[in-house]
């Protein structure tokens, strides 16, 4: 088994007296897709804010490539190569998807010394990646609103893909679609795993996450429950640990099974 390439040892978060993580952690392998499972206020977002460079850790370690960081701000976490893909995709829908795919990264040439956004190489290279994450656009000038929920995701992830990442942090990408645009984007969470980049795949969708995860680790308040590998743990099982299986079977107990 490769080395893993990010470590998140003991991880707390404090929100003043509020405490959002209390001793998580978390390791994920190169080219795996590592599902992180847990219901609403699980501590799931505020896990990925601190492994991404929002939050700082107020205890804990984090190792990347085996040596300790300290990220002070998002872009840090960026510029080695930790991509996050929020639920809001942070697109414009009625600039043309070459110039989302390349927002804030814009490729310039020059034209009587006068720099210009460069159309053509834009266009070329955001044709070729999102072909190879498995979308055929119509044409890379469309707008961007144009395309669906499922194919809006595969920009993102194709642009951090493109611009170097080597964690992809998605949060619940599949939370808003539909079947047939869930089913692509999962198909391209598995394409990106296969060029040998980490996917730590946000979900509170225990389907979703068997279907592409190789290892699954279960948020409860703010506490790990468990890492299980693929193969280890049924739907239900897991299912069961997200919800807090314990306490229902407690309070069906109690209320003679009518829950």
């Amino acid at each position: 088994m490769s080395e893993p390439i990010i470590q998140m040892k003991n991880i707390e978060k404090h929100f003043g007296s509020v405490i959002a993580l209390n001793g998580v952690s978390l390791d994920v392998l190169p080219g795996e897709c590592h599902c992180l499972l847990g219901d609403n206020g699980a501590g799931k977002s505020t896990f990925i804010k601190t492994m991404s460079g929002v939050h700082r850790a107020t205890r804990g370690e984090i190792f990347f490539e085996g040596k300790p960081l300290d990220f002070a701000r998002p872009r840090d976490a960026i510029a080695a190569g930790i991509a996050t893909v929020y639920q809001d995709l942070a697109m414009i829908p009625l600039m043309s998807v070459s110039r989302n795919f390349f927002m804030g990264n814009e490729p310039l040439k020059k034209v009587a010394g006068i720099s210009f956004f460069d159309h053509d190489h834009a266009n070329e290279v955001t044709v070729q990646e999102m072909k190879s994450m498995g979308i055929n656009l119509r044409g890379p000038d469309q707008a961007v609103g144009t395309l669906s929920g499922g194919e809006r995701q595969t920009v993102a992830i194709a642009r951090a893909v493109y611009f170097g990442a080597k964690i992809l942090i998605l949060d619940e990408p599949t939370s808003a679609l539909g079947v047939r645009q869930t089913s692509n984007v999962l198909a391209t969470v598995d394409r990106v795993r296969n060029k040998g980049i980490a996917v730590v795949f946000i979900t509170h969708n225990v389907r979703h996450a068997l279907a592409v995860g190789d290892r699954f680790t279960v948020l409860n308040r703010g506490k790990t429950l468990g890492t299980a590998n693929r193969g280890e743990i049924t739907p239900e099982e897991l299912q069961d640990l997200m919800a807090g299986g314990q306490q229902l079977a407690t309070l069906e107990g109690s209320l003679g099974g009518t829950v």
